[in-house]
């Protein structure tokens, strides 16, 4: 099955006074349709950065210097703004962390959801009005029909976000980028958010891409998992795969932050240092200052993407001249 999104090592440059920055460098993922992919890592790792490149939301001076994103094996990071409007919304919708950002407080609900609706759909006013009643109730909202007319101020953050994704929805997109969607909520709300978006995914087979620093909500939801460093990727894997046996010493240190339900802990894994400054990362592999099993060639080569048990990694460890060492 061909894939919805392909990135094909997309680097993102923010040109300064003192040089030009590369915040993503060479990141390559695919997702394909009916399938979550969970995009972890700490803050400034550049998660974020990778979906408002692919929404066509870079704050200048950001801009897209290498590489290319291909939407349905179309290429769409050199169209311009009014061309990607078109596609905004109609092929690929988004779902913010606050959905107050997302939702105008000036408007009704139904009236940002049928506008949605109309800019990209052949649809008549009463027809999007269905429309929006029907994708209200999709998401979870009681009494749509009533609350169809009430603003953002009058729902609740959990409800808030509901409405944001049948916003994302309206206009029947293949591709959904969902920036940190649950982590304003509380755990309850997460789940069911987290419930809801496998629920549409499974049904209408949109592909989604989940960006999030919780590793429980990736977990739950996604299918695969990209892991990213300093703007590139260092791991990429089922699920299942990279949360039982990571095999980049990141993701180690990433799972073994998690507190166990089951095993008995004293302590969790701690990772020293913090993530490199765009104007300082380090030759070789970026983690190597802060890896416990850095080798020499770690700091001096950078390593590609790599066959790591059941997944790919980024790391020296998994190369054949260096195996012996794992």
């Amino acid at each position: 099955m061909a894939p919805i999104l392909e990135l094909d090592n997309l680097s993102v440059e923010f040109p300064t006074r003192h040089g030009t920055l590369k915040a993503l460098d060479n990141v390559s993922f695919s997702i394909s349709p009916g399938e979550v992919v969970g995009v972890v890592g700490e803050s400034g790792a550049g998660k974020s950065l990778t979906g408002a490149a692919i929404i066509g939301l870079l704050e200048p001076p950001g801009r897209v210097s290498g590489g290319q994103i291909l939407l349905e094996g179309r290429r769409i990071d050199q169209l311009n703004n009014d061309q990607m409007r078109l596609i905004r919304g109609r092929q690929i919708g988004a779902v913010f962390q606050d959905p107050l950002t997302s939702l105008n407080p000036l408007y009704t609900v139904g009236q940002q959801i049928t506008e949605t609706i109309l800019a990209h759909l052949s649809l008549t006013p009463n027809q999007a009005l269905i429309r929006a009643i029907e994708l209200l109730e999709a998401t979870g909202i009681p009494a749509a029909r009533e609350r169809i007319n009430h603003y953002p101020h009058q729902f609740s953050g959990g409800m808030r976000q509901r409405v944001v994704i049948a916003l994302a929805l309206a206009a029947e997109p293949k591709l959904i980028v969902a920036d940190e969607p649950t982590t304003a909520l509380d755990v309850s709300i997460q789940a069911q958010i987290i419930e809801l978006l496998k629920r549409l995914c499974r049904e209408q087979g949109t592909a989604v891409m989940l960006i999030t620093h919780d590793m429980g909500v990736i977990a739950e939801t996604a299918d695969r998992v990209v892991v990213m460093y300093a703007g590139r990727v260092i791991e990429v894997g089922a699920v299942q795969d990279v949360i039982h046996h990571p095999q980049h010493p990141y993701t180690v240190g990433l799972m073994g932050s998690i507190p166990s339900m089951v095993a008995h802990q004293k302590r969790l894994t701690q990772i020293d240092g913090t993530m490199p400054r765009l104007n300082a990362i380090p030759s070789g592999c970026a983690f190597n200052p802060r890896c416990e099993r850095a080798m020499s060639i770690c700091r001096t080569e950078r390593p590609e993407l790599m066959a790591a048990g059941a997944s790919q990694a980024a790391c020296w460890l998994h190369h054949e001249s260096h195996k012996a060492y794992v």
